[in-house]
């Protein structure tokens, strides 16, 4: 195909043929760059998670996807696995999400209303949101290990404690009321 076009004045112009491709990058990094918020502002650990999911199907379109914790029951995975069959739904990918340090952090199903594999660059997005579903499970892990002192709205208080003022509580004579 010829990638130049004769624009209006006669002159050759090259066609802008990665068009939809930047548009497709513009929104993976708004899309991450928003995930990444949210994982740095400790959001609730599920709803990240599903945002992320969220964001994953919506790349790769027609597919559904779950992450699930180590913790979770595995007839409960089982179960789900059954109840996708029965949707019509076949599996697409499953894959661990490990931290660096190789510890098992959840996994990631996916499945897809055809049976396929994922392609090279569906790999690289999958690849990308389990490396944000475990800097999230991480973030959240280390908050419930230091006792939820860190997580928004249980911070822990700094400065001193104001003494209770004198004359609440005490009569005019000074004493304090039975």
């Amino acid at each position: 195909m010829n990638e130049y076009d004769f624009g209006s004045g006669g002159t050759p112009q090259k066609r802008n043929i990665h068009r939809t491709l930047d548009g497709k990058t513009q929104y993976l990094l708004r899309a991450e760059g928003q995930l990444l918020q949210l994982i740095s502002s400790r959001a609730f650990l599920p709803k990240v998670l599903n945002e992320i999911c969220s964001a994953l199907d919506i790349q790769i379109g027609n597919v559904v996807s779950f992450i699930s914790l180590p913790g979770n029951d595995a007839s409960k995975l089982a179960t789900n696995a059954m109840n996708a069959a029965l949707f019509g739904l076949h599996i697409f990918c499953s894959e661990a999400v490990v931290a660096e340090s190789d510890e098992l952090l959840g996994s990631l199903e996916m499945y897809c209303c055809v049976q396929r594999r994922p392609s090279c660059e569906e790999f690289r997005l999958i690849d990308r949101a389990k490396c944000l579903a475990a800097m999230a499970i991480k973030r959240h892990n280390e908050a419930q290990a230091q006792g939820n002192c860190r997580m928004r709205g249980n911070r822990p208080m700094r400065g001193r404690v104001l003494a209770w003022p004198a004359s609440m509580g005490k009569s005019s004579s000074g004493q304090v009321p039975a």
